[in-house]
């Protein structure tokens, strides 16, 4: 009797993937779009961390190759989460966040889900201009002990005032201690980043497009705007399912 209760719920089952370029809010969004959806967001490196830490087969698979300086396979990946979409916190689906990052992971990811008879069944691509990501970016001066965060034009410490940005001017507010840029904040280090973000997402994002199952979301506006772009792609993505 469990089966045959459990079947009508597979054409229901959520799954997602979340794309966004550094910079452009999605850590923000993904806790709304969890409590929304009532569905676990999954980030490949966080599969990884535990998966060592729980010193499973693949864990152990994976810390060996880590430790060895390589990279870890694109199968052992897909088998990881394989192994966590099991878990039943997951049986009403999940949401993909870092993954996939090439076309053969989208093809090794939709053969996996259709063994199951399952497939990726919405996918929203927040975007935002190079630029704007530019300057979010390449403003942000953090608190190293606290981890407080900082922007020159947008959230800009008491000590700036109308001074140039420097170690001397950029001071935490409750500490009085030095702020300090991130090596990936600086715009070389963005540029290359973005580049690869562009030339890893539109082909997937091609890939899924006939589908009818893409939502780019324009992120450069204020959060509940986004928000309510959002939360209005998984409406319409939930009543297009029901008609299916």
């Amino acid at each position: 009797m469990g089966c045959a209760a459990s079947k009508p719920d597979t054409p229901n089952k959520k799954i997602m993937i979340l794309f966004g370029p550094p910079g452009a809010g999605k850590g923000s969004q993904a806790p709304k779009i969890v409590e929304t959806l009532g569905i676990p967001q999954l980030s490949t490196g966080d599969m990884l961390r535990a998966a060592v830490a729980a010193g499973t087969e693949l864990g152990k698979q994976a810390e060996g190759v880590m430790k060895s300086g390589g990279l870890v396979s694109d199968e052992l990946v897909v088998n990881l989460i394989k192994e966590r979409i099991a878990v039943d916190d997951c049986s009403k689906g999940f949401i993909l966040d870092g993954f996939p990052r090439t076309m053969e992971q989208t093809k090794m990811l939709d053969a996996m889900l259709a063994e199951a008879g399952e497939k990726v069944g919405f996918v929203v691509a927040l975007d935002v201009p190079d630029e704007v990501l530019t300057e979010r970016i390449c403003g942000r001066w953090v608190h190293k002990e606290s981890g407080r965060s900082y922007h020159i034009k947008f959230a800009p410490p008491k000590s700036l005032g109308e001074q140039e940005p420097s170690a001397e001017t950029m001071l935490d507010d409750e500490t009085g201690e030095p702020l300090m840029q991130r090596k990936d904040d600086t715009e070389e280090a963005l540029k290359s980043r973005l580049e690869n973000y562009h030339a890893m997402t539109v082909p997937i994002l091609d890939h899924y497009g006939p589908a009818g199952v893409v939502h780019k979301i324009d992120a450069n506006r204020p959060q509940p705007e986004v928000w309510a772009s959002i939360e209005a792609a998984i409406t319409y993505q939930n009543e297009e399912k029901q008609h299916v």
